[in-house]
């Protein structure tokens, strides 16, 4: 059947490649880009988190995707369904490096990600775990059309571990978030 490959205006998402550890690695050293997702990582604990990935893929079917950027082959973040033992919630997630910040890189592999889960893992809700003080990644829930609906704390290695469930259903999204989340990428783009 081959793995799922998603495109979007200027990104391609796919599952995770051998190819992408340099830029996963030099993202996780970065203080300001991991200090919502556990800390910073050496080199050798990155691998075991993106290997990981890659045997989320092959164990669950899905796992978060690499991001591509289509004009340059760079990989530049991953997006996507993360739901490991003992986490609370369907998570769709972002992370990106500091250097792809500002860009709706996160919104726009996110909108592809979400109609992925839906469609193909029948997923009935998609929520975001967003630490209280995360305000970019609260931002762009709210593009989303995602809203807080609970709170908890999540496994290790998450340190903070405190999240905001900020959900939507399948029937939200596709009654209006979808393209709350559409006109926002749009209205970007001019």
């Amino acid at each position: 059947m081959g793995e799922p490959v998603l495109e979007t205006a200027r990104l391609i998402l796919r599952p995770t490649h051998a190819e992408d550890f340099d830029a996963w690695s030099a993202m996780m050293t970065d203080p300001q880009a991991t200090v919502f997702i556990g800390g910073l990582q050496s080199r050798s604990v990155a691998w075991r988190g993106f290997v990981g990935m890659a045997g989320a893929w092959a164990i669950q079917g899905f796992g978060m995707f690499s991001v591509i950027e289509k004009d340059s082959g760079r990989w530049v973040g991953r997006v996507g369904p993360w739901v490991p033992e003992g986490w609370p919630v369907t998570e769709v997630g972002w992370v990106l490096p500091r250097e792809c910040w500002g860009r709706g890189y996160a919104m726009e592999s996110a909108v592809a990600a979400i109609d992925w889960v839906f469609d193909h893992l029948g997923w009935t809700e998609v929520v975001h775990s967003i630490h209280p003080d995360n305000a970019a990644s609260q931002a762009v829930a709210r593009r989303l059309g995602s809203q807080i609906r609970g709170s908890g704390l999540l496994p290790e290695p998450m340190v903070p571990a405190e999240a905001d469930f900020w959900r939507q259903t399948r029937e939200e999204w596709f009654g209006g978030g979808r393209a709350q989340a559409v006109r926002s990428l749009q209205s970007r783009a001019c």
